[in-house]
């Protein structure tokens, strides 16, 4: 079996590696809106373009109006966000702005997490978390021990499992009481933005909340993420971005798409809707599901069958890409994660599924 990527949306790769046309790949492995941008984003990006200074000019070295726009999004204030290309740089600042050398890692997660906590020469403690009950956060099991800092997300990656905000506050606070940050990476809030922990960063000086802008709204080829935390922690962790993190076209675009006021409702709904016919089809099939709350879908696969063959031959046979969960720690074989795609490439899939499953079964 060949290497497998490490990330989804490597249609590149995947089309080298296994001769396939990448314009052929159906790809359900990276977890994007799969209706695309805000019309508003593409039509303020044509209009930026008409203006040679957003190509000439540096970018403000502030964010001023990124950060208002932001700050009116989420009802915080400008100086509690911090911005950069991307969640894992931002992760990084946190990590050397809070002098953390301990951070206790709940598993199965998102394994640049892990990566970046090791780059940053730090202990990392695993905490198991139980597929069997539903990847729950005990607050007492995470709270409990040497660690200076606790990095989960709301909702989980892979398994698309949302933590309620009220057992999110609980821990927090716990946290605090034994003075232990919480990194919160919030990076699929948007579908359930009741339950994000964004009101309590003036409560909570030990919180660190990481967002994204990109996925929910279809566009992360701009790689724009932006943290909030305590104006004394946001300056901290400014201090160790690097100047100029993001163009102005990728500011332009954020702007645009979050001024939207209808997309995020319309976005929110149809997913819901998609994600309920598809996770109904797959379990008719045999197919485990999780409980998700997100845009994507953990499967488990009916225990005769080797996730990583049913992985190659979907891609070969049905020229559709899942994403492999082989390098998610402490998650057991046989599973795979699938986006929540438009209902006509859902019906794809799941007919895919089905033949491949009756040939292997």
């Amino acid at each position: 079996m060949t290497p497998l990527p490490s990330h989804g949306g490597q249609l590149r790769g995947l089309s080298a590696q296994f001769g396939v046309a990448a314009t052929e790949l159906l790809d359900f492995s990276a977890n994007i809106n799969p209706d695309g941008p805000p019309l508003s984003v593409l039509s303020s990006l044509r209009v930026a373009l008409e203006d040679v200074s957003v190509l000439t000019n540096y970018p403000d070295l502030d964010h001023t109006d990124l950060k208002l726009s932001i700050a009116k999004n989420i009802a915080v204030q400008p100086g509690q966000i911090s911005i950069a290309n991307g969640f894992v740089p931002l992760l990084d600042a946190a990590l050397k702005a809070l002098l953390i050398r301990h951070c206790l890692l709940p598993v199965p997660a998102f394994n640049e997490y892990r990566i970046a906590l090791e780059r940053a020469q730090m202990r990392v403690t695993p905490c198991h978390l139980s597929s069997q009950h539903g990847f729950i956060y005990e607050i007492e099991k995470l709270t409990t021990g040497d660690h200076d800092a606790i990095l989960l997300a709301n909702p989980q990656n892979p398994s698309g499992v949302l933590c309620n905000l009220v057992s999110i506050v609980a821990l927090v606070a716990q946290a605090e009481q034994r003075g232990m940050y919480v990194l919160l990476d919030e990076a699929f809030i948007d579908y359930e933005p009741a339950q994000s922990a964004a009101a309590y960063i003036d409560r909570f000086p030990n919180l660190i909340i990481f967002r994204s802008v990109t996925k929910f709204h279809a566009i992360p080829g701009l790689r724009v993420a932006y943290a909030i935390a305590s104006s004394e922690k946001s300056a901290a962790l400014q201090a160790n971005l690097p100047p100029w993190p993001i163009t102005n076209l990728a500011a332009v675009a954020v702007i645009a798409a979050l001024a939207d006021e209808t997309y995020p409702a319309h976005t929110r709904r149809l997913n819901e809707q998609r994600r309920q016919v598809l996770e109904i089809s797959l379990n008719e099939l045999g197919v485990i599901t999780y409980p998700s709350s997100a845009n994507f879908l953990l499967l488990r696969l009916p225990q005769e069958i080797n996730e990583l063959t049913f992985w190659q031959r979907m891609l070969i046979e049905h020229h559709i890409v899942l994403r492999s969960c082989r390098d998610y720690e402490a998650l057991s074989p046989g599973h795979l994660r699938v986006a929540v795609r438009t209902s006509e490439q859902n019906s794809l899939l799941v007919g895919a599924i089905a033949t491949l499953l009756s040939s292997m079964g």
